[in-house]
């Protein structure tokens, strides 16, 4: 559990977990397959999201070359971007970053996101005044399920692993935040369910980040306050 070696920070992810975006990563990731010659099933697509890019496409075409690869990569960005205007934040997003940083905790957004699509998140998103720090894609060489972004996230807050929580939606979420000495909150706005979310090591989880916010006061970030 968290510890008071440092000041406390809130870690958060982005995709799926503050913006209502990981179905149009899921689309994106399936039509650039498709477009390189690759069918592969929409929810595989899915189960992977949350995952390195890098790490998602070899998994994915195990047997594609690194032009193929690094075409599909291109793709998605490119179809992910268009889709912005369907970009939401998720219920109490905003608000739950606001009550974080009102209880004296620092915001760090800790996605391993390029920088393309980090500001487009961003922008989404809003609250900017709220977040202290964050991370992107050009801090790590591999992301999720490596625990670097994680502490790298971690060094931006200036903070210890005991005296921080990551917040995110996804198994490799909590894979990286075990592998970083962190304590995980899952939400299942991502679509992963609350059971595969325990099990990868969540020490709690709720809906989305509205739910955390009305169970602020009973929940793990209460004891970082």
């Amino acid at each position: 559990m968290p510890g008071t070696d440092s000041a406390g920070a809130v870690l958060f992810d982005i995709d799926g977990t503050l913006v209502d975006s990981n179905y149009l990563h899921v689309y994106a990731w399936t039509r650039a397959f498709r477009e390189v010659g690759a069918e592969v099933d929409a929810w595989r697509v899915h189960r992977s999201i949350g995952m390195d890019g890098s790490l998602l496409v070899s998994t994915l075409l195990p047997d594609a070359g690194d032009d193929t690869r690094d075409r599909a990569k291109d793709l998605h960005l490119r179809y992910y971007l268009d889709s912005g205007a369907l970009m939401r934040p998720v219920g109490g997003a905003r608000e739950l970053l606001e009550r974080v940083a009102a209880a004296g905790l620092t915001v760090v957004l800790a996605t391993s996101a390029p920088e393309e699509e980090l500001s487009l998140l961003r922008e989404v998103l809003g609250a900017a005044e709220v977040v202290s720090a964050q991370t992107s894609s050009e801090d790590v060489g591999t992301a999720k399920p490596r625990p670097d972004i994680v502490r790298t996230a971690l060094d931006r807050a200036g903070t210890g692993a005991g005296s921080a929580i990551f917040v995110g939606d996804t198994v490799w979420d909590a894979e990286a935040a075990r592998r970083a000495g962190v304590d995980f909150i899952g939400f299942r706005s991502g679509g992963i369910s609350g059971a595969e979310l325990h099990e990868a090591g969540a020490v709690a989880v709720y809906d989305d980040a509205a739910e955390l916010l009305a169970e602020f006061a009973r929940s793990p970030l209460a004891e970082l306050g």
